[in-house]
């Protein structure tokens, strides 16, 4: 008996959604559309975060400055300072009123122990400290954060100080001879803000020598 032919297998011929280039296109047309929608939301979100960031400067500089000081926007009267005191340039915030700086507001980063302290001060026009305030840092939790207004009130012991009622060798702690207290067990933090109050009040007062005379 004669034995039938043996058949050729025959292959699938390859699908065009194999094909390499579609692959491509297919994965370059998903990233298109993340990124679109990505941008998408980027605009649509801007504007709300930029009120968020101009409101959370004004509730900062509140703490140190009240609004009674001013009638202009100190947060675009602003100016750059730089010390090799602090880390990173400071910036200083103008307060007016009808055209008449009434105070001055400084922002500033200086070395703790923990990491960079945050802090924000103000003083009037001659000098003298309306207020302190530690805006981030990262000290020891329970031990150093006594910087922290709402966890005490050695902050405020800066307020009326200035240049021309505190000598150089008052700006210190006490363990160093100075006439500001330090904390038991964490003397490197109250000792950093210190010279972080000192250093900017040296900087508003050598920005305020290089104004023209009105």
């Amino acid at each position: 008996m004669e034995q039938p032919l043996e058949q050729p297998i025959k292959q699938p011929q390859p699908s065009w959604r194999d094909q390499p280039l579609y692959q491509a296109l297919l994965l370059g047309g998903a990233c298109a559309i993340v990124s679109l929608l990505l941008v998408l939301g980027n605009l649509g979100t801007q504007q709300s975060i930029a009120d968020h960031q101009i409101a959370d400067k004004l509730a900062m500089l509140a703490q140190v400055l009240p609004q009674s000081y001013y009638d202009n926007d100190p947060l675009s009267d602003t100016a750059q300072l730089s010390s090799p005191a602090l880390d990173g340039p400071a910036t200083l915030m103008l307060a007016r009123r009808n055209g008449e700086i009434t105070a001055l507001a400084l922002q500033l980063s200086i070395a703790g122990w923990g990491g960079i302290i945050d802090m924000i001060l103000a003083t009037t026009p001659e000098g003298e400290l309306l207020g302190v305030r530690i805006i981030s840092h990262k000290e020891t939790p329970g031990l150093a954060d006594k910087i922290e207004r709402p966890k005490s009130d050695w902050i405020t012991g800066f307020d009326g100080k200035s240049l021309a009622n505190t000598s150089e060798q008052q700006w210190a702690v006490q363990k160093d001879g100075g006439r500001f207290d330090q904390f038991t067990g964490a003397t490197i933090t109250p000792r950093a803000v210190v010279k972080g109050v000192h250093q900017g009040l040296l900087l508003l007062n050598q920005w305020r020598q290089q104004q023209p005379a009105s």
